[in-house]
């Protein structure tokens, strides 16, 4: 039987130390959006290097972005907001899963913001009810999907769609990085 454990990163200027790799309780979390949670664990016991795909919508929702625009909204969560829940990197992308009912109010939103008309950011994702999303592995592994903060509660905080607002208008008006040296892909220990 394996064990899902924690394994907490270093810590950079005032960001808590999280969790890499699922917890048995974030495990659980995760496992309560599928339509059969113990089936779903033990799959994961029996292969906790595999990455999942669950439904959006009961659980969390997601707001799926590009990578470079992910770190910087991720970046400002923790530098000057509330932080984030659970974020992983999927093919290139930034997953941030927010509170359900995120996906329905978040591009109303942005739309409210001209979001997309003026702006040179992308648009972002938004999955809720109807959608799914793959997840990384429960243990970190290399490879394409991993998280970069693990579930680690069985009830994690989850912004709602006015944080991530609130995070995408300053991610869109601080100046753009210039080069490829003037990105920190580094967030608490991992790495983009």
């Amino acid at each position: 039987m394996t064990t899902l454990t924690t394994a907490p990163g270093p810590t950079l200027t005032a960001r808590p130390a999280h969790a890499t790799h699922v917890t048995p309780q974030g495990a659980a979390w995760l496992a309560s959006a599928s339509a059969h949670p113990r089936s779903t664990l033990a799959l994961w016991e029996a292969r906790p290097g595999l990455p999942a795909t669950l439904p959006c919508g009961s659980a969390f929702d997601v707001v799926n972005v590009p990578l470079v625009l992910g770190r910087r909204v991720l970046d400002l969560l923790w530098a000057e907001g509330p932080g984030s829940g659970p974020v992983a990197v999927h093919r290139g992308r930034i997953l941030l899963f927010a509170s359900p009912g995120t996906a329905h109010r978040l591009p109303a939103l942005l739309a409210w913001e001209e979001w997309g008309a003026s702006r040179a950011a992308p648009v972002p994702l938004c999955h809720g009810p109807g959608d799914a999303v793959t997840v990384p592995p429960l243990a970190a592994a290399p490879g394409p999907s991993r998280w970069l903060v693990a579930p680690d509660a069985r009830t994690p905080w989850l912004p709602g769609p006015e944080a991530l607002l609130w995070a995408f208008v300053r991610a869109a008006r601080s100046p753009a990085p210039t080069g490829p040296g003037d990105i920190d892909f580094s967030f608490r220990g991992s790495s983009c």
